[in-house]
């Protein structure tokens, strides 16, 4: 069945704004085994320039998965979630994420094509601060495999 196209340029507004620790950046890079010292180390981070430690590039994902989230589960969408793959992830950062910002993530699904006998569908997430500054947006494509048979 084909994913519903009326939700092209559907946006869904923020939730909760998600509050950066330290302690969740270091688990983050500690998951991904990134022994970078700007992660973890105050001292390191601000002598590169920032005002604390900085998180990994990929960190976006824990928060921006649950925005772009709202639009997937939407049953009007119409996705077989049990069919689907992830077909692409990509950040563009305005600057890094650090300890101490708090963020609001406004998803938009962007589109949603055919390709063979799978849909594609891709949501962009922006992550700005309350105030309006911009860190950055998240892209992601999502693949619904063809009908059985």
């Amino acid at each position: 069945m084909a994913l519903n196209r009326d939700f092209i340029g559907r946006s869904y507004p923020p939730d909760e704004p998600y509050e950066v620790s330290r302690v969740k950046i270091k688990e983050f890079a500690n998951a991904i085994g990134d022994p970078n010292p700007a992660y973890r180390d105050q001292e390191a981070a601000r002598a590169l320039g920032h005002p604390d430690v900085i998180a990994p590039p990929t960190f976006a994902i824990a928060i921006t998965m649950a925005a772009g989230g709202r639009a997937v589960a939407d049953p009007d969408l119409g996705l077989d979630y049990g069919r689907v793959v992830h077909g692409e992830q990509r950040f563009v950062y305005t600057r890094p994420i650090h300890a101490g910002d708090v963020l609001l993530a406004t998803a938009t699904v962007e589109d949603i094509r055919t390709a063979g006998r799978n849909e594609l569908m891709t949501t962009k997430v922006e992550l700005a601060t309350p105030e309006g500054e911009h860190v950055c947006t998240a892209y992601s494509s999502l693949v619904e495999r063809g009908a059985e048979g």
